[in-house]
């Protein structure tokens, strides 16, 4: 499983036109599941994340993680980031999950963050998503399980 996040100061999802997510302060996370995650995958990324240290304390130092901080998190399946770039000029998606499994997992993901008293918003699975964000920082870190 492999997640792109970012430390925003606003994000929201639009799906034809409708705002269908927004958080405020808080992260977006762009999520790619691949063929070998499981469910136990996606409790270690997200446990890994919720303790995950990037939010700045009182003296500016990054020592609080999400919920130190108060913030929420926006899920958005992103599809891509389990691409194969290493040869030639075409990404190569052969490490992806299949669709079925991507949005089990993906779902079983957010679950998990939710268990651990974290607000989570959400993109729409396998929809064409126009995603917006104000990356306060920037800060931005690639966490993969």
């Amino acid at each position: 499983m492999k997640s792109l996040i970012q430390r925003v100061s606003a994000a929201s999802v639009t799906v034809d036109n409708e705002v269908i997510s927004e958080i405020g302060s808080g992260c977006l996370i762009l999520l790619g599941v691949e063929k070998q995650d499981s469910h136990d995958t996606a409790n270690k990324l997200a446990k890994k994340i919720s303790q995950f240290r990037f939010f700045n304390d009182q003296a500016g130092k990054m020592n609080l993680d999400i919920r130190q901080h108060g913030g929420e998190i926006l899920v958005v399946s992103q599809f891509t980031l389990v691409a194969d770039t290493q040869r030639g000029n075409r990404p190569g998606f052969s490490k992806g999950a299949s669709p079925e499994q991507g949005r089990v997992l993906y779902h079983a993901f957010m679950d998990a963050l939710s268990a651990l008293s974290i607000p989570v918003q959400a993109g729409r699975f396998g929809a064409d998503m126009k995603v917006t964000l104000v990356n306060d920082g920037p800060v931005t870190f690639n966490i993969d399980c």
